[in-house]
């Protein structure tokens, strides 16, 4: 008994850590493919502010003619359909392609700002402005809004990851859910606040940096609740939609 015992527990082991492997494996294709497409996004960013703003990119904003404005706002989604095909094909359940997109698309924005930085020697600062997504009316806010929310996703993409691994099924609790939810539309209401700024072409008032930090405070909250959290092997569905606090 106890021999056979020792070699479950062996195998379960072995069992485990082959998976692991897989995922770390897969995590970093992802962010390999996340960086490289990242440079592919800001080299077209350097022709475009060479055509749109020549002297230097800077508020205000410049109009674009409408063939421009429409390849640009395609593109965009274009990009969004590569990054979550990428996560489609990575995971093999809804929240491993959930947790793969979300890494992908967090290496992808971080890097974005990299290359440009060595390329341009943009931004000088992360307090510097920028366009952040035009759909459906331009996203602006300082670097560094977007850079802490894909630092954020990449660590929940890897914490749901890891659930996975351990219990073979994640569940999302309400708290974590309404958490996630709230931060999301306090940072986004941050970088389409401005109107002024985006649709008529003026100087950006000042950030509101307190809707940032709440959704970041959310963000962290959420991390903290699903980390104490875990959905056990064997549960019902209706004790994981429950969820526990």
């Amino acid at each position: 008994m106890l021999v056979v015992g020792a070699h479950a527990g062996a195998f379960s082991f072995d069992a485990s850590s082959n998976v692991r492997m897989k995922s770390t494996r897969t995590v970093l294709l992802v962010a390999i493919f996340a960086a490289a497409f990242a440079f592919v996004e800001s080299t077209v960013v350097v022709y475009l502010r060479q055509i749109l703003y020549p002297e230097g990119f800077a508020f205000p904003l410049k109009l674009a003619s409408l063939p421009q404005a429409a390849v640009e706002a395609v593109r965009e989604f274009a990009t969004l359909v590569m990054l979550v095909a990428v996560g489609t094909l990575a995971g093999k359940t809804s929240w491993q392609r959930f947790s793969y997109f979300m890494i992908g698309f967090g290496v992808w924005d971080v890097f974005y700002y990299v290359w440009l930085k060595l390329i341009l020697g943009w931004p000088a600062s992360v307090l510097d402005w920028d366009i952040l997504f035009l759909l459906p009316i331009p996203w602006i806010g300082p670097v560094l809004a977007p850079v802490l929310v894909s630092l954020t996703m990449i660590a929940g993409g890897w914490l749901i990851l890891r659930k996975e691994e351990e219990h073979g099924l994640f569940r999302a609790s309400r708290a974590a859910a309404a958490l996630v939810l709230l931060g999301s539309i306090a940072i986004l209401v941050s970088f389409l606040l401005d109107t002024d700024a985006t649709l008529h072409f003026q100087y950006p008032k000042p950030y509101h940096y307190e809707l940032l930090a709440l959704g970041m405070v959310c963000y962290v909250a959420a991390f903290i609740t699903t980390a104490r959290t875990s959905a056990l092997p064997g549960e019902d569905s209706a004790t994981g939609g429950a969820g526990r606090g």
